[in-house]
C-alpha cells in the first residue's frame, strides 16, 4: 500500500522560455506571449486577453506553487514586462536571463542554482493541456511513487512530432523513444515534477554536453537540432533513475508552435468562454 506524504521541500514553478519561435515565425512578440483567446476576470467579469504561457502559471498556482522561475533568452524582454513579478497571476515571478542554448534541457539546467534543493514542477510554455488539477496529480503520484522523475502523460495524436512513452501498468517509465517513425506507443509527456536527484543528474548531462566540441546539432534526434528534453529522459533511465507516469487518458494536448495548432488553440479557448 502506498502513502501519500506530505512533501517539506519547497516546490517551484520552472519555465523555458529561450526559443526563437521558428516554426511561426515571424511574430509581433514572443511566443510565450501570443494571445490564443479570451479568458474572464474573476473580479470584474470582463473579457481580457489570454496568452498561452499563462496557462502554466494557473496551473501551479492551482498546485499551492507560488514561486516560479523564467528562463529567458537575452533580447526577450516583452516576458517580464508582461508578467512583470507575478502579482497579477498570483505567483512570484523571477527571471532568468541566457545568452543562447542549445535546448531547453540547457535552458531550464540554468536555473540550477536557484532550484538546487526543490520540487520542480516543469512545463513547455507553448503547450496547452489540462486538467486544472494537473500539477497536484503530478505532486501526488511523486510522493505514492518515491520517483525521482514523473511525467504527465497524454495520448500522442502523431508519434512522429513527439517523444512516445513506454509506461507499464504500474506507471514506471522504462524508455523514451524520440519522435519515432511509427510506433505502437500511445503516450507521448508535455510536463513533469521532479526531485532535487534528477535536478543533480541534469546539471551534470549538461555539464558533459556543453563540455563536447564541434557543432553539437542534434538534428538526428530532433527536427530542431536542438537538445531535446527526451534525451536527458533516455539518459536518467539508463543511469537508474526512477521515472515514473501519471497518464490522462481522457485529456488532450495542443502545442502552438504550428501555425494550424494556433488556430485550433485560438478556437477552443472561445468555444470554452
Amino acid at each position: 500500500m502506498t502513502v501519500d506524504v506530505p512533501d517539506k521541500r519547497e516546490a517551484v514553478g520552472l519555465i523555458p522560455a529561450a526559443g526563437s519561435g521558428r516554426r511561426i515565425a515571424p511574430l509581433p512578440c514572443s511566443k510565450e506571449l501570443y494571445p490564443i483567446g479570451f479568458r474572464r476576470d474573476e473580479g470584474t467579469g470582463t473579457l481580457r486577453p489570454a496568452v498561452v504561457s499563462a496557462h502554466w502559471l494557473d496551473k501551479l498556482r492551482a498546485a499551492g506553487i507560488r514561486k516560479a522561475f523564467i528562463v529567458l533568452r537575452d533580447g526577450k524582454w516583452d516576458i517580464p514586462s508582461y508578467f512583470c513579478d507575478g502579482a497579477n497571476f498570483g505567483i512570484d515571478l523571477a527571471y532568468v536571463v541566457i545568452r543562447d542554448s542549445i535546448g531547453p534541457p540547457d535552458t531550464v539546467d540554468r536555473a540550477y542554482p536557484f532550484i538546487t534543493d526543490c520540487q520542480v514542477a516543469f512545463g513547455f510554455p507553448d503547450i496547452l493541456c489540462g486538467p486544472d488539477d494537473l500539477f497536484e496529480r503530478l505532486r501526488s503520484g511523486q510522493r505514492r511513487s518515491n520517483a525521482d522523475l514523473v511525467l504527465g502523460l497524454f495520448k500522442a495524436p502523431d508519434c512522429r512530432l513527439a517523444d512516445m512513452v513506454d509506461v507499464d501498468s504500474d506507471g514506471r517509465i522504462g524508455r523514451i523513444v524520440l519522435k519515432p517513425a511509427r510506433s505502437s506507443l500511445r503516450y507521448t509527456w508535455t510536463c513533469a515534477v521532479w526531485t532535487p536527484t534528477f535536478t543533480r543528474f541534469l546539471q551534470l548531462f549538461m555539464a558533459r554536453e556543453r563540455a563536447k566540441t564541434g557543432s553539437r546539432n542534434y538534428g538526428e534526434i530532433d527536427p530542431s537540432g536542438d537538445l531535446p528534453v527526451g534525451a536527458v529522459i533516455e539518459g536518467a533511465i539508463a543511469a537508474g533513475l526512477h521515472v515514473h507516469g501519471v497518464a490522462f487518458p481522457n485529456e488532450s494536448y495542443i502545442d502552438i508552435g504550428t501555425p494550424d495548432n494556433l488556430v485550433a488553440a485560438a478556437r477552443e479557448f472561445v468555444r470554452s468562454l
